[in-house]
């Protein structure tokens, strides 16, 4: 799968599908969410953990609806705030709440397309990173070749396009399915910044 044929399968992707592909980032990114609450107020990722687990509950179950609204409203109470807490891992952590915010609001509109956006927030999450780490010094074209043959970045591509692949062949998310899409985004606890959820929320 290409760029174009990905970007074009990410703008097809409605219903269910859309909702699945912004948990599964969400998923992957819950360890760089969780490492910044340990440093902050361990009790956000418990909350954040919390909410992504009633999203795929909604998943699983569309028949069961939560109330969206107050999953919003309670997710709103653990954003990560840049200003507050003035250290990289701020970043990642509000892209991750960004990203379950996201998944959610496909049920407030259900019509906006929001899973390229969603797929442009965890590839910048990456980029950041290998920017921030390695990228000190470089020029213009010595980074783009950074970021081309970098291990994280094309992991992240590899993903993203996986779940793309599951998701247009899958006719509706059944439990094996679901436990399917989580286990892969979960990654055994490893971020897509190759980083390890505490064991605490392991």
């Amino acid at each position: 799968m290409n760029l174009k044929q990905f970007q074009k399968a990410l703008g097809q992707l409605g219903s269910w599908r859309q909702f699945a592909f912004l948990l599964a980032l969400a998923e992957r990114g819950f360890a760089n969410f969780a490492l910044f609450a340990e440093l902050t107020r361990p009790a956000d990722a418990d909350r954040f953990r919390q909410t992504l687990d009633q999203g795929w509950m909604m998943l699983l179950q569309p028949e069961r609806q939560s109330d969206v609204f107050r999953l919003l409203t309670r997710l709103e109470t653990v954003r990560p705030d840049p200003v507050e807490h003035d250290f990289y891992g701020t970043g990642p952590a509000l892209e991750a709440y960004l990203l379950l915010e996201q998944a959610l609001l496909c049920h407030v509109n259900a019509e906006r397309p929001r899973a390229e956006e969603g797929a442009a927030i965890a590839m910048g999450t990456v980029v950041t990173f290998v920017e921030f780490t390695e990228g000190e010094g470089l020029d213009e074209n010595a980074l783009i070749k950074l970021l081309d043959n970098h291990e994280l970045v094309k992991i992240e591509q590899t993903f993203q396009k996986a779940l793309i692949s599951e998701l247009q062949v899958t006719r509706k998310p059944g439990e094996r399915f679901v436990a399917h899409l989580r286990s892969l985004a979960k990654n055994e606890g490893v971020s897509n910044l190759g980083l390890e959820v505490p064991e605490r929320w392991q």
